[in-house]
């Protein structure tokens, strides 16, 4: 692997493809610890070290900015409007028939959803940036901190306009970026971004758990969580790869005197079909009910309870829905992601049937039977992935945020095998030996 990374070097365009891509990674990680105007930074530091990692409910956004969020610099936002304006889009295309007229027309179509998912992105992140800005100056960002309420000097509406604006451009800038990996550089440049923000929060976190660790010096816990990770990430490997190939069978066509067709392929279906999005909807979802009690204030019963069963996250009530919300959107998605119907209409237009299944709706219906079949274990691995951390903290009797959580493993072996397999395929083109082999 380090012979092929010296050969990747020595390809000129490849070589500077990927110090494209450090530079933007570079220019990224010091965007995300400059402070935007109108923030007292002495006391985001005072209230960041009485925290110590522990990030409540702004746990999730937090990892996704690469702990800009609670820094409250000019990336706070992180590329986290950008996935939700992609998702929000992708559900919305099964909904519109307009967007999904956009996206059977290749690329032109594509280009404009792509333009609409960047308008939608700088309207949530003026929404977010508002909210962010009326969280600190509230002191609910950081409720254990003395000084929390005082985080933001200013109360006038100029200083929030600048704020708010502040942290926006910085979101657009965060896109920009993204696209120019993507066409400059290597691999999908919102994932890289997405993986450089999460990978930077393990070195802090890992420390803090050596040193809250109790059992030789805290070198115990600390290699206990090194073989967690370990272990996750090699099943993260195994499952992400793992796939039910479909036979296909072409048949063959003559076109004048040519004969076309009477090929043999796949269809590749996923274990994990519906990726790390039902876990990043989960997550946020019950986020709301902590959301609407830490705003109201209230003394009900009915906060009460929800600040018992579903804030601290260990709760057996709060484990249990969050996994079955898991196993729930992991169907949903693929429900909308894929259409079996779309597949068989396509296969049999060009003359390709599965063998021993009749084309048109008996193709249909047997791929949605194998789709309902393989998304059983997805889901199920999706929800077990995502309760260690939670597992975790309460073995280790651990205060901060487990560093190997679900949703960060996912992401980070995901981006890491597709980038993987850009170079290799690159390399190969060239006759070198890749990093797979």
């Amino acid at each position: 692997m380090l012979t092929a990374f010296a050969r990747a070097f020595k390809t000129p365009d490849l070589r500077k493809k990927l110090l494209f891509t450090l530079g933007i990674i570079v220019l990224f990680r010091l965007g995300q610890h400059v402070p935007i105007p109108g923030i007292d930074y002495k006391n985001v530091q005072t209230c960041m070290d009485l925290a110590k990692g522990q990030q409540g409910l702004f746990g999730l956004v937090n990892m996704f900015s690469g702990g800009a969020l609670l820094q409250i610099t000019i990336f706070a936002l992180g590329i986290m409007p950008y996935i939700t304006a992609s998702i929000i889009l992708q559900l919305l295309t099964v909904v519109i028939p307009r967007l999904e007229a956009l996206k059977k027309e290749g690329q032109a179509g594509q280009g404009k959803i792509t333009q609409y998912t960047r308008y939608l992105t700088i309207a949530l992140a003026i929404l977010q940036g508002t909210g962010l800005v009326a969280t600190a100056r509230s002191g609910s960002l950081f409720q254990s901190c003395p000084v929390g309420g005082q985080i933001v000097r200013d109360d006038s509406i100029f200083t929030t306009a600048v704020m708010v604006i502040t942290m926006t451009a910085g979101t657009a800038l965060i896109m920009w970026l993204g696209e120019l990996v993507t066409d400059r550089g290597i691999g999908n440049g919102m994932s890289i971004l997405m993986f450089v923000s999460i990978a930077a929060g393990f070195p802090s976190a890992m420390w803090s758990i050596k040193q809250q660790g109790k059992i030789m010096g805290g070198w115990l816990e600390f290699g206990l969580v090194i073989l967690c990770g370990l272990a996750m990430v090699g099943l993260v490997v195994f499952v992400e790869q793992a796939q039910r190939r479909i036979p296909v069978q072409y048949a063959k066509r003559m076109i004048g005197r040519r004969s076309y067709g009477g090929t043999s392929t796949y269809i590749p279906m996923k274990v994990n079909q519906a990726g790390v999005i039902p876990v990043i909807f989960a997550s946020s979802l019950l986020y709301i009910p902590a959301l609407i009690v830490q705003f109201s204030n209230s003394k009900a019963g009915w906060a009460t309870w929800i600040s018992q069963n579903f804030v601290k996250g260990d709760h057996p009530i709060y484990i249990a829905t969050y996994f079955l919300l898991i196993v729930f959107f992991a169907f949903f998605y693929v429900a909308i992601s894929f259409n079996p119907e779309e597949v068989a209409d396509n296969m049999k237009k060009y003359g390709g049937f599965i063998p021993g299944i009749r084309a048109g709706r008996p193709t249909a219906e047997y791929l949605s039977y194998v789709l309902n079949r393989i998304t059983w274990p997805g889901a199920l691995y999706l929800g077990l992935i995502a309760l260690v951390p939670t597992v975790a903290l309460v073995t280790l009797n651990a205060n901060q945020n487990f560093p190997f959580g679900g949703t960060s493993i996912l992401i980070i072996v995901g981006v890491g095998l597709e980038t993987v397999k850009q170079i290799e395929s690159q390399l190969q083109q060239r006759h070198y030996e890749g990093f797979l082999r």
